[in-house]
């Protein structure tokens, strides 16, 4: 038996800012400079993966990535900075839930 949990940040009003989901959108995003190889690396329509980023600066209140005809699509500062603070948050629960797991569940009911 094992623990599996995901982090999910929400806006005051429930939408969603950051998930695994939009995690490797804008880690790919940062990777390829593009939105079309995005869609194209993850297998998602590209109106999905522009919607999901509109969606994400909505509810973050930024802009997350900086889109230029010519120099391609780059995180902004603040969506470099919000990739790495939920990287950071995710690595940390992970160590915690699976610290809390062993205390729970070492005598494996």
């Amino acid at each position: 038996m094992k623990i599996k949990s995901s982090q999910l940040l929400i806006s005051n009003d429930g939408g969603i800012i950051m998930g695994t989901g939009r995690m490797t959108i804008l880690e790919s995003i940062d990777r390829t400079n593009s939105i079309n190889k995005t869609a194209k690396e993850l297998k998602m329509a590209y109106k999905t993966v522009w919607s999901k980023i509109k969606s994400t600066e909505k509810n973050f209140g930024k802009p997350v990535v900086l889109a230029d005809k010519r120099k391609g699509t780059k995180l902004t500062e603040d969506g470099r900075t919000l990739l790495e603070k939920y990287r950071e948050l995710k690595q940390r629960c992970i160590k915690a839930d699976d610290i809390l797991f062993e205390d729970i569940f070492s005598d494996r009911i």
